[in-house]
Parts: C-alpha cells; structure tokens; sequence
C-alpha cells in the first residue's frame, strides 16, 4: 500500500480534481435544471443518481477521448442535441400537475442528465484524460476514476445550491439553458468538418458562436414556451 502511494503522481492527481471541479460547474447547471421540476422528496434522488451516471459515463469516455473527438460530424451532433435538451428545459412542465408518477419523471429527469453530460463531456474528457498521460500508464484510469470520485461531493453540492437559487429566482432556467446554447456554438465550431473546411476557429468567431447559440436557445425555448402556453390555454 506505501508502495502504491509512493508511485503514484500526487500532481496529476490534484490536476485532475481541479478540473473536474471546474468543468463540473456545467454539470451542476444542468442536474439542477432536469430536477427542478421533481417533488422535493425525489430531487436529491435525481441529484445523486444524475451525478453517479454523468460520472460513469465520463470515466467510460475517458477511455476513448481521442477516438470520439476524432469522429467527423460528432461534435454537431451533440451540439444539435444541447440545443434540444435546452430548448426543452425553457418549455412549461407538463407533469406540473401530477399527471405523470413520480417514478417516471425522476427517470426522465436522470436521462436527461447523462444525455447532456454525455454530449457536454465530449470536450471536457480530452483536459482530464491529458492530465492524467503525465502519471504512470498503470495508474491512469485509476486516477481519472479517483479524480472524479472525489468531485462528486462538490458537483452534487453545487446542484444543490442551482436548485435553491432557481427556487428563489426563476430566471436562473434561462441563465442555464444559455449556458448550454454557448456550448453547443464552441462544439459546433470545433468539429473536426467545421475546422477541415474553414481552419481552426480564431478566439473571436468561437465567442460568436458560442454567444449565438447562447441566444438562438432562450429565443427558441420562449417561441416555442409561449406557444404552448396558448395551446394549453385554448
């Protein structure tokens, strides 16, 4: 066991830690918002079985960061479906009402989750899966996994804290289906199509994009919010 911690790379373990803390930050934005509609009771189930597949799913895309990246028309694909998962997040709740057993919305809620931490992690894996080269290759996986444990606490506390501020303030729901709108602009810029055809995006035209999808989403999700609304109502 002293072995063991005498060979493994203390750095890239902290390394590691941060920047799942600091990427973790999106996923908290996004367990709160698909838990937001659960009864109070169910939320923190969501939270922490939302965290426990958003992580697995992480680990498992770890192994073949560099493959997926690689893959042409990946990254729009999930940008179309971040568009999607914002745009849906934006429209009024049908099961507000309790038409629907709780059961099945904490499962919608946790798919919802892992789709958009899939799609998210697309890009997030590549800084984990690099920090993690400069340690032993025996001890890689183990460290992304370790890595990740740790963050768990934080990003599950995060979502909670999303959770009592969208409570409080409404307007957060919009503030977090843009953030998956800028997301979704800086994948679409980065695949590998995209940059064969046009060159890599310059700072400035992945901040256009990004911000332009931030907006198409809100437009987007109220459009369409408004119109349901009316259909409801009629």
């Amino acid at each position: 066991m002293l072995e063991l911690l005498q060979t493994i790379s203390w750095t890239a373990v902290f390394q590691i830690i941060m920047i799942d803390i600091l990427l973790g930050g999106d996923n908290a934005v996004v367990i709160a918002l698909a838990c937001r509609n659960l009864p109070a009771k169910q939320r923190m189930q969501g939270i922490l079985w939302g965290t426990a597949g958003a992580i697995g799913l992480r680990v498992v895309l770890i192994a073949f960061a560099l493959t997926l990246l690689a893959v042409p028309y990946l990254k729009i694909v999930g940008a179309l479906l971040l568009v999607w998962i914002g745009v849906k997040l934006l429209l009024p709740d049908d099961d507000a009402h309790g038409n629907i057993e709780g059961g099945a919305t904490l499962w919608k809620a946790i798919k919802t989750i892992i789709v958009a931490d899939f799609v998210m992690s697309l890009d997030n894996v590549i800084a984990i899966a690099g920090a993690a080269q400069t340690a032993n290759p025996d001890h890689q996986i183990g460290l992304v996994i370790f890595g990740l444990v740790v963050s768990v606490p934080i990003i599950i506390w995060g979502s909670t804290l999303v959770l009592k501020l969208i409570d409080r303030f409404p307007i957060v729901v919009t503030f977090g289906a843009a953030l998956l709108g800028w997301i979704a602009g800086g994948m679409l810029v980065t695949d590998v199509v995209f940059v064969e055809h046009f060159g890599a995006p310059s700072t400035t035209t992945k901040l256009i994009a990004e911000a332009i999808g931030a907006i198409l989403i809100v437009v987007l999700g109220r459009v369409l919010a408004a119109r349901k609304r009316k259909a409801v109502q009629a």
